[in-house]
């Protein structure tokens, strides 16, 4: 009735596999944002370029990176993520 610990429910494989999905585009958002906040934010201050008065380093890892990582979660649960029942009914459990 039982494997590794778990009921044999599909509803333990679907919230395994949304698991990682987030954690996947946590990482996704971390190489973005330390990408650009370490590859251009390590240059001197003088050699900086600006947007919108921003640092360069600074828009692109946390402006447009937040911008960039919001549309794409809402992408990911849009066309990943599945409605499960909380209840359990019986029959379901197999």
């Amino acid at each position: 009735m039982k494997n590794g610990g778990y009921p044999r429910d599909k509803r333990f494989k679907i919230a395994h596999r949304e698991a990682l999905i987030g954690i996947i585009l946590v990482l996704i958002n971390f190489i973005w944002w330390y990408g650009f906040a370490y590859g251009l934010g390590s240059a001197k201050v003088e050699q900086y370029s600006y947007i919108f008065g921003l640092p360069a380093w600074f828009f692109y890892s946390c402006i447009l990176g937040s911008i960039i990582m919001v549309i794409l979660v809402i992408f990911t649960v849009k066309v990943f993520f599945k409605e499960v029942p909380f209840e359990e009914e019986e029959g379901e459990i197999k």
